[in-house]
């Protein structure tokens, strides 16, 4: 399956001369969204990833991370935006392609030395994904990978990251 063909492009969202790419397309598609967890699966058992723990990010990151903590027998962890989370919470802020923004994990979300896979739906500059490197951290938590739908090689997020196994099933 050409997960490709079922992600369109949106010129100018969410600002004139971003190139938007709509998994909207992709998640409404039972095949494809079944091929896409599943690719994201195998993918982490070729890389011989075995988390602990799958940490996905507000808010198409839970899309895949959950299905796929499920797949991998792993916890799930959500990191959100600011006060969204109930209980005391580390801070990392961070820059988009477009902007500035901040995410929190819950502090006891984690016990140290857990392996961790963060998973997003997009790559692009890296810095949802570094910040949330960052939060786990904090949390002396171990990040064993990457793993993203889409990323944007132009933008070269993957250098802002720890050198841990990256999966990215498409790429533009």
């Amino acid at each position: 399956m050409q997960l490709h063909s079922l992600i369109r492009d949106i010129p100018d969202f969410p600002e004139s001369g971003i190139l938007f790419r709509d998994i909207t397309t992709l998640l409404n598609d039972a095949q494809g969204l079944r091929h896409t967890i599943d690719r994201l699966c195998e993918e982490c058992q070729i890389a011989n990833l075995t988390p602990d723990y799958i940490v996905g990010m507000e808010s198409r990151g839970f899309i895949f991370a959950t299905p796929l903590a499920y797949q991998l027998n792993a916890g799930f962890i959500p990191v959100r935006k600011p006060g969204k989370l109930p209980a005391p919470v580390y801070s990392a802020t961070y820059e988009l392609e477009y902007g500035t923004d901040r995410l929190e994990i819950h502090q006891d979300a984690i016990a140290p030395g857990a392996k961790v896979l963060i998973v997003d739906d997009l790559l692009a500059t890296g810095g949802t994904a570094k910040a949330t490197a960052q939060l786990l951290s904090q949390l002396q938590a171990e990040v064993v990978g990457f793993a993203f739908v889409i990323e944007l090689l132009a933008l070269k997020g993957r250098d802002k990251l720890p050198t841990v196994p990256l999966i990215s099933l498409v790429k533009y």
